[in-house]
C-alpha cells in the first residue's frame, strides 16, 4: 500500500493507469497538507441546507403539484433538470420570472404566492447543529451563512421564527443576492470580503464536496459536513474547543 510521508508525493504504482494513480495520490497529498497546516479559524461560515436546516424537496414538488395541477414528475423535470432552480438561485431571475416560465413549461396557471409557499414549505431545523452555533457565539468567534438559495426559500426560513436565523450570524451571503452560486469563484470572493479576515483563516462547512473543493481553491479551510459531531471534531483540531 502506498503511503505519504513528510509531505513527499510518491510516484505511481501498479493497479491503475499511471495518470489515474498520480491524480489520486496528488489529491490525497493536498488533503493531508491541508490538514497539517490548518490554522485556528477567525471566521466560520455555515452552509444552510443540510447543515443548519434539512429540506425535503419531494415534499415541495408534491405541494406544488397540489397548487398547479401538474404531475410531480413534470415539476421535478422543469425545476431541477430544466434549470429553473439553478437560475433563481444564482439571481438570473426573480420569483415572478420563475413563476411565469414554470407556468409556460408546465402548461398550468397558479397564484404566484401560493406556488411560492408550496415550493418553500420544506425546511426543518437541524437541532444537532444548534449547540455548535451557540458555542461559537459563546467563545466570540464570528459566524456567517454562505448558501445557494432563492428569495422564497429564504423568506420561508426566516418566517419559521427559528431564533437561530438570522440570529447571531454576522454575515449572510445568499447566492440570489450576490448573483453567483457555489462553486463559482465570485461568491467565495464576496463572502471573504465580508468576513474581513485572511482567506486561510476562514473555515467553511458544506454538505456538497464540490463546494468544499471550491472553497479550498479560494484559499479557505473547509470540510464536508456529515454531522454536528464531526464538525465539532474538525473545529477542535483547529484550536476551537467548544466544550461539546
Amino acid at each position: 500500500m502506498t503511503t505519504i510521508l513528510d509531505g513527499n508525493l510518491p510516484t505511481a504504482t501498479c493497479g491503475t493507469t499511471a495518470a489515474a494513480q498520480d491524480s489520486m495520490l496528488r489529491e490525497r497529498w493536498k488533503a493531508a497538507a491541508g490538514r497539517r497546516h490548518a490554522m485556528r479559524p477567525e471566521f466560520v461560515y455555515f452552509d444552510l441546507g443540510n447543515v443548519i436546516f434539512s429540506f425535503d424537496r419531494p415534499r415541495s414538488f408534491r405541494q406544488m403539484a397540489a397548487v398547479c395541477g401538474a404531475a410531480v414528475e413534470a415539476i421535478e423535470q422543469v425545476v431541477m433538470a430544466g434549470g429553473l432552480q439553478e437560475a433563481i438561485e444564482r439571481g438570473a431571475c426573480d420569483w415572478s420570472g420563475f413563476h411565469a416560465e414554470f407556468c409556460r413549461r408546465t402548461g398550468t396557471t397558479s397564484d404566484p404566492e401560493a406556488l411560492a409557499r408550496a415550493a418553500s414549505d420544506m425546511f426543518a431545523l437541524k437541532v444537532e447543529t444548534v449547540p455548535v452555533i451557540a458555542a461559537l457565539e459563546r467563545i466570540g468567534c464570528p459566524i456567517g451563512i454562505l448558501s445557494n438559495t432563492c428569495d422564497p426559500h429564504w423568506r420561508q426560513i426566516v418566517a419559521s421564527r427559528c431564533a437561530i436565523v438570522p440570529g447571531g450570524f454576522r454575515e449572510i451571503v445568499l447566492s440570489h443576492e450576490v448573483g453567483a452560486a457555489k462553486p463559482a469563484t465570485a461568491i467565495f470572493a464576496e463572502a471573504a470580503r465580508r468576513a474581513r479576515v485572511p482567506a486561510e483563516r476562514i473555515f467553511f462547512c458544506d454538505d456538497t464536496p464540490g463546494h468544499v473543493a471550491a472553497a479550498r481553491e479560494a484559499g479557505w479551510d473547509a470540510e464536508v459536513f456529515a454531522s454536528a459531531a464531526g464538525l465539532v471534531d474538525a473545529l477542535a483540531r483547529r484550536g476551537l474547543n467548544l466544550g461539546l
